[in-house]
């Protein structure tokens, strides 16, 4: 440190009395190391925009998922529902209910997928 204070000091002594200031000639061929990243696997190199679409639609689905999770009701809760049960037609339309628990069921099924899916990436 104090030779480096003592070359600012000389320098700035020269360039008090008039004295030309060396001139270094440029650096060639200047090579600067990577910074230190993680590897990248394949998909991050080459395919970056469909990682980041899949992580996309992981997100998507998360968010489908907690909110369709949280509108569906209990009809039967506790003991009684699970052996009394509920007596319904085979051949009935679906009601929304029974809509609700498919789209549900979908959107885990898109959710565990993606989220397979980026694990095996790297992301």
């Amino acid at each position: 440190m104090t030779l480096l204070l003592a070359a600012a000091a000389k320098a700035a002594t020269a360039a008090a009395k008039g004295a030309p200031l060396k001139v270094l000639p440029p650096v060639q061929n200047l090579v600067v190391p990577p910074a230190a990243t993680q590897p990248q696997t394949v998909f991050q190199e080459h395919f970056g925009w469909l990682t980041h679409g899949i992580a996309g639609i992981f997100i998507v689905a998360a968010i489908a998922l907690i909110v369709l999770l949280a509108v569906q009701t209990t009809k039967q809760e506790g003991l009684s529902g699970t052996i009394g049960g509920r007596v319904e037609s085979a051949y009935s339309r679906m009601g929304g209910e029974e809509q609700l628990k498919r789209l549900t069921g979908f959107t885990a099924v898109v959710f565990v997928l993606t989220g397979f899916i980026l694990s095996l990436t790297g992301i």
